[in-house]
């Protein structure tokens, strides 16, 4: 580690917390989810599981969990969790579902697109572009309309309880605090029908309520896993949490580091980075919910360093595609990524520096401390508790940081993380396609923040082998099912630059 104090002031941005450990070089990704700790004598008090819990598996997290991709929540008979139960044999793994007339809350990139391609074909005219602005908001209007007072915004079913628990949008003290009664109090809020509305109000809402009315009005996220673990018992738990208390600085692309009031719901919308003190306070909550749950197994997942999604495109507008000195992994800055790299200028584009993504991602590494020092704890009291070690695999499979450029590679001791056969041809890089097919990623889908479908199996894969089950993914068929992927949009890279006013409203649902 290297403190503060003890990097060249070139590499520190002078709003970084003093709690915040910067440092330039990658950690290793986790091999043992074990940690190389042995189980101790079981403790007093332990929660007993039956010897065949009702609950195979139960999942809780956020939007990876919950199963969005190119800025909706769909397909979720595809999630991860569900690819998780589906190879472990789980007849029965009840997931939530959205519709709408895009498919999807709260709003689906890529059927927003093919319909437009439907419409424009695979390039446009000068007087086509001109017209692609107002059809446009008038399919967004009407997925707006859907969501706020159409069918979109009836009561959700309360007959059954899901198993997978994410929820889109929510960090730890979402997970311990956000009520069903919340959730639907806000969905309940007035609406109003704007004409330039893209992102439907009270969104965030509407799902939270869906996952978590089944369990009554007081349930909170952790409290309806403990629900399931009090009838019958939960054979795996996994924890998918921490991604938001970050995420948000690299979607606005500017740094709120968390202060007073970031354990409190009605104003930690404040902040976009939680300090690493200050996370490890909320995560210790957490981990004292989790540890009253009756689980054989705790999966619980290292935050991945959020500066790496292509929602962060590193440029070098004064030398394009070079970093901001050699062998570091960091870009002078990060902006969007429909901005050219030639055309990015500091003070027109909205950005971070090379400074701030740093502090950023050494922020996450303490956050990941706290984590894995929860996991050696447990593992000592003789609670078989195991690392998902999601930033791993990430970091292994960064592109542009680290895949294109070999002296960044060698100077971190990178370890990239190969691809089945089936996918290896994709990557982290910002989706990109035209009527001859996909051009740049694959990983990531069009909000350049969520998984692709194939992306979503690489994280199933970690699952299962975390576990210990030998099981894998069946990354062929897998890639089939992925309609990004299987049918690349002809209009995508046409239409970016029309598209990204639309798409800056509503890439920031983590």
């Amino acid at each position: 580690m290297i403190s503060v104090a003890q990097l060249p002031p070139e590499y520190l941005d002078p709003n970084t917390p003093p709690d915040v450990v910067v440092t330039d070089r990658i950690r290793p990704p986790i091999e043992e989810p074990t940690l190389g700790e042995p189980l101790g004598r079981p403790a007093p008090g332990l929660p007993t599981v039956p010897d065949t819990p009702a609950h195979p598996l139960v999942t809780v997290g956020d939007s990876l969990t919950h199963g969005m991709i190119s800025g909706a929540v769909l397909h979720t008979e595809l999630s991860w969790p569900a690819q998780v139960a589906e190879r472990l044999g789980i007849g029965s793994f009840p997931v939530p579902s959205y519709n709408g007339p895009l498919g999807g809350l709260p709003l689906n990139i890529e059927e927003l697109l093919r319909k437009l391609q439907s419409r424009y074909g695979s390039d446009l005219s000068l007087v086509e572009k001109l017209g692609l602005p107002i059809d446009v908001q008038r399919l967004v209007d009407a997925n707006e309309d859907y969501w706020e007072r159409g069918p979109g915004h009836a009561s959700p079913r309360t007959d059954l309880r899901y198993a997978n628990l994410g929820i889109y949008g929510w960090d730890v003290r979402d997970a311990l605090s956000y009520t069903a009664g919340r959730a639907a109090a806000g969905q309940g809020r007035p609406t109003k029908d704007e004409f330039t509305g893209a992102r439907p109000e009270n969104d965030n809402d509407i799902a939270a309520n869906s996952v978590l009315a089944p369990f009554g009005g007081d349930a909170t996220q952790l409290s309806s896993a403990a629900a399931h673990g009090a009838d019958g018992g939960i054979g795996v738990l996994v924890v998918v949490l921490g991604a938001n208390n970050a995420l948000g600085s690299v979607t606005a692309k500017k740094v709120d580091w968390s202060q007073a009031g970031y354990d409190n719901l009605d104003e930690k919308h404040r902040f976009n980075v939680w300090q690493p003190s200050h996370f490890a306070a909320e995560y210790a909550e957490l981990v004292r919910a989790v540890r009253g749950i009756p689980a054989r197994t705790v999966l619980l997942a290292t935050v991945p360093h959020v500066t790496i999604a292509p929602i962060a495109k590193g440029v070098n507008p004064d030398n394009p595609g070079q970093k901001w000195r050699d062998g570091s992994r960091y870009f002078p800055f990060y902006t969007d990524p429909w901005v050219e790299e030639s055309a990015f200028r500091p003070g027109r584009h909205r950005h971070l520096t090379h400074q701030q993504a740093r502090a950023i991602d050494s922020a996450i590494d303490q956050y990941n401390d706290s984590i894995l020092d929860a996991i050696r704890a447990a593992r000592r009291e003789g609670r078989d508790w195991r690392v998902l070690d999601l930033c791993g695999v990430l970091d292994g499979l960064s592109f542009r940081r680290f895949a294109s450029d070999a002296a960044a590679a060698e100077a971190n001791g990178w370890v990239p993380r190969a691809l089945p056969a089936p996918i290896a041809d994709l990557d982290t890089r910002f989706f990109s396609s035209d009527a001859t097919g996909r051009h740049a990623g694959g990983l990531f889908g069009l909000d350049g923040i969520h998984p692709t479908t194939c992306g979503y199996g690489i994280i199933a894969q970690a699952v299962l082998d975390a576990l210990g089950t030998g099981q894998p993914v069946d990354f062929a068929a897998l890639r089939g099912r992925d309609t990004l992927n299987a049918n690349p949009p002809a209009l995508l890279d046409a239409a970016l630059d029309l598209l990204s006013p639309f798409l800056s409203l509503f890439v920031s649902a983590g």
